[in-house]
Formats: C-alpha cells, structure tokens, sequence
C-alpha cells in the first residue's frame, strides 16, 4: 500500500532517466467508487507548476519515485478537468465529514492502492497514523513497535471514499460515484449532529448545499445555541422562508426567544396562513402544553364515512405534520372521539368514523406543564395527545416526537443537576484522567481531610485541633451527605415549583438539624466523658496513658460542639443548594454536584476548626 504522503516531493523522471521535477500532487476522477489516478502535478526547475496525464505518461512508479514513457521534450502538459480533485491540495490535512461515523474528522494522509500502472484511491487516514507518517515514517514504525509491544496495537483509522464528504469545496455539480453518500442524502437528525461539530463558516457552507425541506428539517434537529447562530447569520428573507418551512410549533419556540422587533418582521414576512399558524401558538407560556403543540392535526365531523376521511387525508399537502390519529367533532365542533388510521384502514368506506372511535380521550390543557403531559403521552403509549380549552374545543396536538424531546430536556438538566453534563455523548472510553476525577469525586472527603491533617500538621496546631480533625471525616461525608439529599430535592420536580415546597424542604431540614444536632452532641459528650471527667484546665506534664486519656479528653470536648454545631448548619442551610441550583437551571447553566459537594465540605470544616480552636484555648504539652 503507498499513502500521499510518501509521494509528495519525490522525483519524476523522464524515459532518459533525468530529473523533470519533484511530485507536488495527484488528481482523482470522482465518478468511480474508488476513484483512480487521473493526472500527476509536478514542480519543475524554478518551482514551475506542471499537470500531465497519467495515462498517458507514466511508466512505473517504484517507491513513490515516478518514471514517464517519454523523454522530457515529447510530454504535452494538461489541466485539471472539472470532474477531477487535487488530494493534497483539496483533501489533505481538510476536513471532512465521514457519513458512515457521523462525525467531523481530519484528514491526515490518503492511502492508495496500485495495480500495474494503475493508481487508485482507498479512502483518507484520520488516526494518529497518519499524522506520525506526515511527521517521519521512523516516528510511525516506532509508534506502532511499542504499541504492539504494550499490547494496545496502534490500528489505522481509514474512512472509505464513498463516506466521505468534503466541507470546504461545493460538490454539488461534481458528478460523484453512484455509491458515494452524500451529506444531503442522510437523516435530518444526523446532519444536525454533524453540523454541530463545524465552525460557523462551514456550517453555513453544508447548510446552503441542502434543498429548502432538508434545510427546514435539520435546523429544526439543531440545538437552540447553533439555531440562534444561524438566524443571526441568515439574511431576513432567508430565515423567513427557512421558518415557514419549519413545522409550526418548532418554528414558534425559535421565534419566542428572538427579540420583539426581528420577530415581528420575520413573521411579516411569511405567507399569511404560515404567519397564522404561528402566531397561534405563540401566545402560550414556555414548557406548557399550548407552547410544544402543533395545530396541525386532522379532524372530521362524527357524521362523515370512512371512505370520505380517507379520501379527505389523500388530499392532505406532502408537509403536513404526521397523522397518527382522526379526530372527530360534534355538531358544535367539540372534541368528541379519536380513532387510529389502522381502525379507519381496516373498516368498511359507508361506516360512520364515530362507530368507530375512542370516547373515553385523554387529553390536556393548554397551561398543563409539559413534562406532565409528556409523562402522560408515555405512560398510556399514545402517539399523540389532544390540547383542549374549557370548552372542549380541540386546540392542537402534542405528539410522540415532542414529549420524547421533552423527556430527553427534562433528562439532560437532571444530569446537569448532578453534574453529568461533562461526560462523553458517544461513551467512549476514559483514560487516567477521567479514572482519576471519578477516583476524586468518589472519595472527595478523604482528599479533603487528607489536606487538612497536612496543613495542621504543617501548621504545628495538631496540639490544639487534634480531637477537631480526627472528627473531620465525620463532617466532611455529612456534608458530602447532605449535599446529595439536596440535589435529590432539586430533581423532585414539585420542589421545583412552588415557593411553598422550599418551605416544606427547610421546615424537614430544620427538624433533620436538630435531631442530628442533638445526638452528635450527646454522644461526643459521653465518650469524652468516658474518657476523663475532669475540666478542661488540666495539662499533663508528660506523655503517659493518663495524660493520653486526659489529652483524649481535652480534644473531645473541644470538638463535639463544633461537629455539632456544622451538622445543624449544614442541614438547615442546605436548602439554599436548592434555590441556588433552581437559578443555574433557569439561566441554562450546569450545576457541578462535585463542585458544590467541595464547598459545603471546606465550609463545614472550616466552620468546625474554628469552633474547635476557639473553645480549646490551653495546648497540651
């Protein structure tokens, strides 16, 4: 196998044997699975570019060095045609979208493949590889020898040609290979993925390749950071079209959070019925029912046959939001049945859809939260919910997609919560780094005490806060304890709420304070008691086992109030985790739990040190 790399700046010599020129690229014809070598780039004396036919010029290529059929004044020069791609010059150290992996990568050498005098191209090497190979190829063959030695062989990482898309050069008048898959060609959800991982400049290049129902479908998949991005970067025309494209209650979550000023233009300058079915649902409150439904949803008198609704749904516009239920509608248009399109499929055209549909509806309100109502849509498997006023008039729909997109948020900010954002999305694996965060985040309280012995120690206060550090484990899990009963409030989606559910959290912390309080403090006080009875003024002269059992008794007292008094802070103020984190959420920022569980431990044990160093005024000699 040859790879570009090993190509580039090695000589090209004519039929006599002389030098003509050093190779500075390889062009591919594209419209082959796997694409051959079509012309050779060369620099000649004074670093003149020239560009010959590979077919009809080249002999034999030994050891990446190239030798013509022809002497030097017989080779007539050509040009690059427009089905033909320079790999260094438009693929090499690019990136590139591998549409098998769904994911953007770079590409760090070509591999090639040679059959007589024929040249072809495999795919690109992405791994670290081809880097190590563009660096020295005595740095890749050590890698890989020490690598293979250690067990963990270092493997190339190849993306075939016909998964590979580019990003910087518009492909759409090249004709490519009939199995060439194109980024256009894949799930709207998968561009979306993909896009995500660009720059703003590239992602605007990919965007503008797609048809106006792709582009719709894959902004709406974006997150709500890279779609505010891309409005902001659209003309107001193209965004306009971009929106009514959109499904409608899609299209009104991006324009509720845009400006008053550009929404109202934007709507202005959409078609009047698009305009209309928006602005319909943009009255309603966010994360309610009214503001994730969608108007669009089909209903028919009770009175109309089933032949009459199937041939009322053929008629429906190609675009229209998925039909998974009929629903009918009284004589004074109130909600009154749904049925399932397999019921209406499977019976005879003259039945009356009422015959057959479901009365008994579960159905929400517009002002129902929504994770309710997506609770709801899963519990009962419905591929969709009804949204009724107080009078029963049908509103719109939330469907399968919408809750299952609200599941997944609701999800996402309870990782959040517990500070699970950071990880992985594709799982992979952690190396020593992660081990080592997960390691500190398990046993956070022993790293802490350790550090606080240590600095003691350092500090020559052992004497006076001895009893108060040895106690600090206790402090240090409680804290790291309370932490996570207040970040398991925080996930209760009623404390969530209500103002009065944060007075009924402090009201049970309050009461979780004093009774901790109460049996911290009288079972510090019975073992130091145990240990001496005496006062605190007694001072031993020297180390024996009654100055040992005094010190024991000195250093208990002096820290049972202390780890007392922290454990009735600790559970009284952990509400304020609550409120805390309730405002990160709102803002769409993260909590880190290792992050607040670190402050509440230095808090506690600071609380506690200097407690104890106040109330243990006489070291013991």
């Amino acid at each position: 196998m040859l790879y570009l790399s090993q190509m580039l700046g090695n000589p090209v010599l004519d039929s006599n044997g002389e030098e003509i020129g050093r190779i500075s690229d390889l062009a591919i014809q594209v419209g082959e699975v796997f694409p051959r070598i079509t012309s050779l780039a060369l620099l000649g004396p004074s670093k003149t570019p020239f560009m010959v036919s590979w077919r009809k010029y080249v002999a034999s290529f030994e050891d990446g060095r190239i030798t013509l059929n022809k002497p030097a004044m017989d080779i007539r020069f050509s040009y690059l045609q427009p089905d033909e791609l320079l790999l260094a010059r438009d693929l090499l150290n690019k990136q590139i979208v591998d549409t098998q992996g769904l994911k953007v990568v770079r590409v760090n050498d070509l591999k090639l493949s040679s059959s007589g005098r024929q040249l072809r191209l495999l795919g690109a090497e992405v791994g670290a590889r081809g880097i190590l190979r563009g660096l020295s190829p005595l740095a890749e063959r050590a890698a890989v020898a020490l690598t293979r030695a250690l067990r963990h062989p270092l493997e190339e990482h190849i993306i075939a040609w016909n998964y590979m898309e580019l990003v910087d050069r518009d492909l759409s008048n090249v004709k490519l290979s009939m199995s060439h898959k194109r980024l256009s060609e894949l799930h709207p959800a998968d561009v979306a993925d993909i896009l995500e991982q660009l720059n703003p400049h590239q992602r605007a290049l990919v965007f503008d390749h797609l048809d106006k129902q792709q582009a719709a479908e894959t902004f709406s998949e974006l997150e709500d950071e890279f779609q505010a991005n891309m409005i902001d970067d659209l003309s107001e025309h193209e965004a306009a079209d971009l929106l009514a494209q959109m499904d409608p209650d899609d299209a009104a979550d991006i324009l509720g959070d845009l400006p008053y000023e550009k929404k109202e233009k934007l709507l202005w300058l959409m078609g009047v019925s698009d305009q209309r079915r928006i602005r319909s649902l943009l009255g309603y409150r966010e994360k309610t029912a009214g503001g994730i439904m969608t108007p669009e949803f089909v209903a028919v008198p009770e009175e109309m046959s089933v032949g009459a609704t199937i041939e009322y749904l053929r008629q429906l516009d190609e675009d229209h939001e998925s039909v998974h239920y009929v629903y009918t509608l009284d004589s004074n248009g109130m909600l009154s049945g749904a049925l399932s399109l397999r019921s209406l499929v499977l019976a005879a055209g003259d039945t009356s859809v009422f015959d057959l549909a479901t009365r008994d509806l579960i159905t929400a309100r517009p002002e129902d939260d929504q994770e309710d109502v997506a609770d709801a849509i899963s519990k009962y498997d419905l591929l969709a919910m009804p949204v009724v006023d107080e009078s029963g008039t049908l509103l719109g729909i939330v469907t399968i997609d919408d809750a299952m997109d609200v599941l997944e948020e609701e999800h996402s900010e309870d990782l959040q919560i517990v500070g699970a954002a950071g990880l992985g999305r594709d799982n992979e694996k952690q190396g020593l780094g992660s081990l080592l965060v997960w390691l500190a985040r398990k046993e956070l309280w022993f790293i802490v005490w350790a550090a606080a012995m240590l600095l003691v120690v350092l500090a020559g206060g052992f004497a006076r806060l001895g009893g108060a550090i040895l106690l600090a484990p206790f402090v240090l899990i409680l804290a790291d304890n309370v932490v996570a009963i207040a970040i398991n409030d925080l996930l209760d989606h009623e404390s969530r709420k209500a103002p009065r559910e944060l007075l009924r959290v402090f009201g049970r912390n309050l009461a979780l304070a004093l009774a901790t309080t109460a049996v911290v403090g009288l079972f510090f006080w019975a073992l130091s008691g145990a240990l001496h009875g005496g006062g605190l003024n007694i001072a031993p002269a020297q180390w024996d086992g009654e100055a040992i059992r005094i010190y024991g008794s000195h250093a208990l007292q002096g820290a049972f109030l202390p780890t007392a008094v922290v454990a009735f802070v600790l559970f009284a103020a952990s509400v304020l985790v609550n409120v805390y984190g309730r405002r990160r959420l709102d803002r769409d920022r993260d909590l880190s739990n290792t992050g607040v569980t670190l402050f509440a431990m230095l808090l506690a044990l600071a609380i506690q040190l200097g407690l104890a160093w106040l109330l243990t005024p006489i070291a013991v000699a």
